[in-house]
């Protein structure tokens, strides 16, 4: 369904606003509603999100807002998928900045596994203990060495174990190994994590997860389940020029326009990589920095590099850009 605003970015849970009106909930009311659920509550609604983003200097569109606030309030975890560089990771730290919370973040690649994601005893540590206690029963010795005293908590576990507000970030979940996945949907299925030695230990309160995903790898369709869906394309011009106005505030407002109508054009095109927001900020920075009053032909030639990273694209960009060439 449709919200109106950017083709680019859909949600796969949510309203838009004219059905929200036809079935005439507030949001703050749905909030009340949703028996049985126990979510973060970190915000009060739609337009609290977005405000409340927007203090920390992350613009949201209201498919964005919207989706956030009912991972808020339905206890769910947020499965963001898009191109790199449009905000995703972003998006979780914004969140734990406006609500307050520390953040907790697990940085997926290949090969990380249980050890690094979760727990691991301090072997080290074991192993003193051990030799200090030579006079002592192995069941002794045993009990005492299997205690959270010698656990490293890993950031899954962290999250889990921790009273305070918490944003856990999962980054670049498509990087890891698809076995990592079954670790993941106990964890987000129930809050709970199991250690043989100990037991098993409960969320007091659970974390606002965020997945973050580059798409690199499809996703199990279990851990997709019990997410909801959010994915983020890049911005339409309008509110690329506000992100460019807010985090460059020194930029001359006709070179902002004129660098986003490029930015847009090089999507358009068939690169190997199309400039991320992320670049599109860098290359605002790069054009204050020179000092430049417009976008002539001899600077956007001369600072490509800051938006493209390959020679092949350069060249495309080079001889099919339409520049002012005074």
């Amino acid at each position: 369904m449709a919200f109106g605003l950017s083709h680019l970015t859909k949600v796969a849970f949510g309203l838009s606003h004219l059905t929200k009106v036809a079935f005439g909930l507030t949001w703050g009311l749905l909030a009340g509603r949703v028996a049985g659920v126990t979510g973060t509550k970190f915000f009060e609604s739609v337009d609290d999100v977005e405000a409340r983003l927007a203090e920390t200097g992350y613009l949201a569109s209201e498919a964005v807002a919207t989706t956030v606030f009912l991972a808020d309030v339905l206890g769910k975890p947020l499965l963001i998928e898009g191109p790199a560089g449009v905000g995703k990771t972003e998006l979780a730290k914004a969140v734990a900045q406006a609500s307050g919370s520390r953040l907790v973040r697990l940085q997926c690649y290949e090969g990380v596994d249980e050890s690094r994601a979760l727990y691991e005893w301090n072997h080290a540590k074991q192993l003193l203990r051990i030799t200090a206690g030579r006079d002592e029963t192995w069941d002794d010795a045993r009990t005492d060495i299997f205690s959270e005293e010698f656990l490293l908590a890993r950031p899954l576990l962290t999250a889990i174990k921790g009273d305070e507000p918490t944003v856990l970030l999962i980054d670049e979940t498509d990087k890891a190994d698809v076995e990592i996945e079954g670790l993941l949907l106990e964890v987000l299925g129930d809050f709970q994590i199991t250690v043989p030695e100990l037991g098993t230990i409960r969320a007091s309160r659970p974390p606002f997860v965020v997945l973050t995903s580059n798409a690199t790898r499809e996703l199990s369709e279990a851990l997709r389940r019990r997410c909801l869906f959010l994915h983020i394309g890049f911005p339409d011009a309008e509110l690329e020029q506000r992100i460019v106005r807010l985090k460059v505030p020194g930029l001359d407002d006709t070179v902002a326009e004129s660098l986003v109508k490029v930015i847009t054009a090089l999507r358009a095109m068939e690169l190997r990589k199309a400039p991320s927001v992320a670049e599109t900020i860098d290359w605002a920075r790069t054009l204050l920095a020179l000092g430049a009053d417009k976008l002539s032909e001899d600077v956007v030639r001369a600072t490509l590099g800051v938006i493209l990273k390959h020679q092949d694209d350069v060249v495309k960009a080079d001889a099919r850009l339409e520049l002012d060439k005074s």
